[in-house]
């Protein structure tokens, strides 16, 4: 089996698609992956969380695990070792933690081409090259794995450098927990002294005034320094329908890289590159017709190796075909397209906005809530065709002259005030390519 950290991302990936985003942020975005023996996965995190997960979240993370790994796990939580202390990661830490995601391991083709050799020359001359290098594209294409390799390079070339590689949630919770500590001195400190910042999924901190405003104050302290910032996100910088303009324009001050879609040849060499990390040779017949059903997610191909790894290893599966469709059918049924609910369309409402989904359908009615829910109500009538009663009572049971008001609201903000209008057709297209 893989690595443990890419195991646990995995997880994570599944805990966050199957529960919202307040409840994971608060109750299982701080557990720590401590190992993997046998069939017992072993997880830490503070005592007073410790036990409302064991009472609440234990089915949930089973279900993550053995959708990943392919088969059922034990799961024991315990309280996580004393880290005061500690020191940054040495160049032969970040070698283990990120063995896998390196320039040597990536798969080329014509669909990430660009954006690797943008990736090695900043590498190679952190600060001088391209700054900030912005990668872009669709979930699953490999962007992680090149800021991955960003950083290993980086560190095992310069050991000792001052850096942080984190996310965009996890530097949003960060400035919230610091101004609730009144503490932002020290996030000032640690951030704004750094030789490389690296920000996956930075679309995350957009709509987010406090969080905009402080990473509008730390790129720019960076690059007056000539520090390098590498930035990652689902799409380019002018789609980030709620970043702030000021950013934006920063953002695009270097080089922008997508990724796209791997063709066929490029899947085929991924799998293969994949099953020979993991010591599990694969077939050329049973290769190319994983690649030939998995066409847009190289984390789906690396899964389907993984589980025909699993089934081979636990239940004596053949490398064939037959186990490859077993491998594969989970998958493939994730990956064809769903009705949009409207459940989908008010988390993204939601996140657009940076409010909580649960208020849209309350009888809230700040400003903010307010706005959502207008938005969220123009939105399902859209994509879905639903009659304004129908819609009404998807939403507390509203009337549905109050339906036909709000929708008219919507329509003439979008008529007046085109910034508002991107944003909502930018929802409409996150809500359609989540389908």
């Amino acid at each position: 089996m893989e690595s443990f950290t890419e195991i646990w991302e995995l997880v994570q990936e599944q805990l966050k698609a199957s529960l919202s985003e307040i409840i994971y942020n608060v109750w299982l975005s701080e557990l720590e992956f401590v190992s993997y023996e046998g069939d017992k996965v072993t997880l830490a995190i503070a005592e007073f969380k410790r036990k409302i997960i064991e009472q609440k979240f234990l089915d949930v993370l089973k279900a993550a695990f053995e959708k990943v790994m392919g088969f059922s796990v034990a799961i024991e939580i315990v309280e996580p070792e004393s880290t005061a202390g500690a020191n940054k990661p040495t160049a032969s830490e970040i070698n283990t933690r990120y063995g896998e995601n390196t320039f040597e391991t990536f798969v080329v083709g014509p669909s990430n081409k660009f954006a690797h050799a943008a990736a090695q020359s900043v590498a190679a001359n952190p600060g001088k090259s391209y700054n900030p290098l912005f990668i872009y594209g669709h979930s699953g294409l490999g962007k992680t794995h090149l800021l991955r390799a960003i950083c290993h390079e980086v560190v095992i070339n310069n050991p000792g450098i001052n850096y942080v590689f984190t996310h965009g949630e996890d530097f949003t919770n960060e400035i919230v927990r610091n101004i609730a500590e009144k503490n932002m001195a020290a996030f000032h400190e640690k951030y704004r002294k750094l030789d490389l910042l690296i920000v996956d999924d930075v679309q995350f901190i957009a709509g987010k005034p406090s969080t905009e405003e402080e990473f509008f104050h730390t790129f720019n302290a960076l690059t007056d320094l000539k520090r390098q910032i590498v930035l990652s996100s689902d799409r380019p910088p002018k789609e980030i329908a709620t970043l702030e303009d000021r950013l934006r324009t920063r953002f695009e001050w270097g080089l922008l890289a997508d990724i796209q879609p791997p063709d066929l040849e490029t899947r085929m060499a991924i799998i293969k590159r994949k099953a020979e990390y993991m010591n599990f040779e694969l077939p050329d017949d049973v290769v190319q017709f994983i690649a030939e059903k998995l066409k847009s997610n190289i984390r789906q191909l690396e899964g389907a190796v993984r589980k025909m790894q699993a089934f081979s290893e636990i239940h004596g599966a053949p490398r064939n075909i037959v186990s490859a469709q077993n491998a594969i059918r989970d998958i493939l049924s994730d990956s064809r397209p769903l009705p949009v609910t409207i459940e989908n369309i008010i988390a993204e409402v939601a996140r657009t906005f940076g409010g909580n989904a649960d208020d849209i359908r309350s009888k809230k009615r700040d400003a903010q809530t307010s706005k959502m829910r207008k938005v969220a109500m123009h939105v399902v009538s859209e994509m879905t065709g639903l009659s304004k009663e129908a819609i009404g009572n998807e939403f507390g049971g509203r009337d549905h002259s109050t339906v036909i008001y709000n929708l008219q609201e919507v329509k003439k903000m979008m008529d007046t005030d085109r910034s508002f209008e991107r944003i909502v057709m930018d929802i409409m297209k996150n809500v359609q390519e989540d389908r």
